[in-house]
């Protein structure tokens, strides 16, 4: 079917492919930042100590009150399957489950675990002169390590870089370079325009969420433990959510300098509060909403609950709800107020 859309969406992937730095910058330097960063943060630097307290213990308020006078310690009365949980997917340090003798759950690849029961000791024998010896146990359930973590921070950064960067570059460099205002002479309409750009970052985008799977898969034995499909459809959400975004942001820009500033405005917060690298969760309780409302914690928390929960379908609706209102709806502003020149 030879349409306006095709045949631009065909133009854009030519013009792509015909430029080597364009295609390094979009197959290999996220892997470069995957080697870079999950080399780097492998294991994290030491934070406020976290433990969870299994609620079925008898003894787990009074316990919590005694650790609670080391202000370094921060203790969660939760159940034990949610305990576990929590320590799988790094949202706590340690499980500790007090009796004759005591149980610690931990993972020994981070040392947060470790320095976590020395926490606890530490503050017990403070309170009391003798001790039960205590047992350790291991936790080295798929998709407990901290790159685990890690991996699906960076799908998402690089799906966010590349639909802002990948979309809203295109745009003002075609202005600045005058070519905006020669198509504005053409009968091609601004709609076709606009969905070839996305259209055609989508397909970029594909490429090189495999490239970019399989690398982990071979480099840091990462797998996909959920919905293979499930996985795919929130990608291709993420990538026109962040394309639609990068619309928006260069539909009136009209310098690279302008265009820079106004992506790294909207990146910089989101690398720090949408849980690239540690838990959103960490964020005060009352800003929760504002960071559940973000595009890339939507996007990264999707993503971990495919590769490292193992879920399905259920687990993407809501978030590709929220990817998909914010690209539909920045598309639509960005249609409105875009111009040639």
């Amino acid at each position: 079917m030879n349409t306006p859309l095709l045949q631009l969406t065909l133009a854009r992937i030519r013009e792509f492919y015909r430029e080597p730095a364009a295609i390094f910058w979009v197959y290999g330097f996220p892997i470069l930042l995957a080697v870079a960063l999950g080399t780097a943060f492998r294991n994290r630097p030491v934070e406020r100590i976290r433990i969870d307290l299994p609620e079925e213990s008898a003894s787990a308020i009074s316990l919590k009150n005694t650790l609670g006078t080391d202000p370094r310690l921060d203790v969660v009365i939760v159940p034990m399957t949610e305990a576990r949980n929590r320590l799988r997917t790094a949202k706590t340090d340690l499980v500790f489950t007090p009796g004759t003798p005591d149980t610690y759950l931990l993972d020994p690849n981070r040392p947060e675990s470790v320095l976590a029961r020395n926490a606890i000791d530490n503050v017990r024998l403070r309170a009391a002169s003798n001790q039960p010896v205590a047992i350790e146990e291991s936790m080295t359930e798929p998709g407990s390590r901290y790159i685990d973590f890690l991996i699906p921070g960076l799908i998402g950064l690089n799906l966010m870089g590349g639909g802002l960067f990948g979309v809203g570059f295109v745009v003002v460099d075609l202005r600045v370079r005058k070519l905006l205002k020669r198509f504005l002479a053409t009968p091609m309409r601004r709609t076709d325009f606009l969905l070839a750009l996305m259209i055609s970052r989508l397909l970029f985008t594909l490429i090189e969420m495999v490239l970019l799977v399989a690398f982990a898969w071979l480099a840091f034995d990462i797998t996909i433990r959920g919905n293979l499909l499930a996985f795919a459809v929130l990608v291709f959400i993420g990538g026109f959510s962040f394309a639609g975004l990068g619309l928006l942001i260069a539909c009136r820009a009209n310098t690279i300098e302008t265009v820079s500033g106004l992506m790294n405005a909207i990146m910089l917060p989101m690398y720090i509060l949408s849980g690239v690298f540690f838990s959103s969760e960490r964020f005060p309780a009352e800003v929760q909403p504002i960071l559940k409302a973000l595009p890339l914690t939507q996007l990264i928390d999707g993503l971990r609950a495919v590769m490292n929960d193992g879920a399905g379908f259920g687990a993407i609706v809501a978030p590709c709800a929220v990817l998909a209102a914010w690209g539909l709806a920045a598309f639509a502003i960005a249609l409105r107020f875009f111009r040639w020149r």
